[in-house]
């Protein structure tokens, strides 16, 4: 199975130094097969703060975002994670060595962001965050609700940032990945590089890898 690094530079030849060096990257099919059933999930999930040299393969991180914030009703639209009134306000930004990306859950595929490793920003000094080959940053857009940035929307945000980060911990645990939900971030600089608007707001991030 080709891993996650290479199937990257399989879809782009050169990595510079600005998002229009890389190239956008199609994710496989979610293999709904695969895994513990949910309760061994359960049992096994465990927060990790020391991850192993190995890459994440691209049908991992396929099953991973799908599993996160994927669409599983397509007639419908509808998300593997709820949120309130259906909203859709999060996404998940994917920060690897070669680059940052938006995952896009209805097309299934990685938007390039950025060619900068984001992963110590993601961090923030906390050295073994920056270590694992993946962190997932969660975002709440806003401007997805009725009334924008209102102190209730940024609440509802958070919550719904929450749950989507649960999926991924229970994810992890059920496909022997291993994570820790953090909210610690350079929010500032994130918000820079990753060009969020001012109505989408860092709320919490996952570095996934292996544990050690």
């Amino acid at each position: 199975m080709k891993n996650f690094v290479f199937a990257m530079m399989a879809a782009c030849s050169i990595f510079g130094a600005s998002a229009q060096d890389l190239h956008g990257i199609s994710l496989n099919a979610p293999s709904k097969q695969c895994g513990t059933d949910v309760m061994t999930a359960f049992a096994n999930r465990q927060s990790c703060r020391s991850y192993a040299d190995k890459e994440l393969s691209l049908q991992q991180l396929s099953d991973l975002l799908w599993a996160a914030n994927g669409v599983n009703r397509p007639e419908k639209g509808m998300r593997t994670a709820p949120s309130a009134l259906n909203y859709q306000d999060v996404d998940i930004y994917v920060c690897t060595a070669k680059g940052a990306y938006l995952y896009d859950a209805k097309a299934n595929k990685l938007v390039p962001v950025t060619a900068e490793d984001l992963r110590k920003d993601v961090a923030k000094g906390q050295d073994f965050a920056a270590v694992a080959p993946v962190s997932l940053v969660l975002v709440s857009d806003l401007s997805k609700m009725r009334g924008g940035d209102t102190p209730q929307n940024r609440l509802t945000g958070a919550l719904d940032a929450g749950i989507v980060s649960q999926n991924i911990s229970i994810a992890c645990a059920g496909m022997g990945l291993a994570t820790v939900p953090r909210g610690t971030m350079d929010k500032e600089v994130l918000a820079q590089k990753l060009k969020l608007k001012a109505t989408q707001v860092p709320f919490l991030n996952h570095p996934v890898g292996f544990a050690k």
